[in-house]
């Protein structure tokens, strides 16, 4: 009797085997199913980073090569004066000297910038070009 009942049994799990590989096939098999691949905010914004990489590289890479000057033949015709500055004198006395009608606040950013100066200090003996467009009163 106990055989006859492990029979029964082996025989019931084995058809229900059968009948769910059966119906497997209406269902998307496991090697035929694609899997959605999940990514979170980080890896978001970790794929964002390496994306955006070369193009920021790219151009790191072209402002420093691409923007060079391009040397001519061709010579300037342009003369300069020079002063002498001597102790106690300003950019701003300067500026009142060499242009007593124009704005000194013109006259000391054109010393500045023709001279590429950092700042508006001054050492004695130092030599500075002044702009054409200005008469040396000295």
């Amino acid at each position: 009797m106990i055989d006859q009942h492990i029979d029964q049994h082996r025989v019931t799990s084995v058809q229900e085997a059968q009948v769910s590989v059966i119906a497997a096939p209406a269902v998307a098999s496991p090697a035929v199913a694609r899997v959605r691949l999940r990514i979170t905010r980080r890896g978001r914004g970790v794929l964002a980073v390496l994306g955006a990489l070369p193009i920021v590289a790219g151009a790191f890479v072209f402002g420093l090569n691409g923007g060079g000057a391009v040397a001519s033949g061709e010579s300037s015709d342009v003369q300069f004066q020079y002063v002498t500055v001597r102790a106690g004198e300003s950019l701003w006395s300067l500026a009142e000297d060499i242009a007593p009608d124009s704005d000194p606040r013109d006259v000391v950013s054109d010393l500045l910038s023709l001279n590429q100066l950092a700042s508006a200090g001054l050492e004695p003996g130092q030599r500075l070009a002044v702009p054409s467009g200005y008469e040396l009163a000295r």
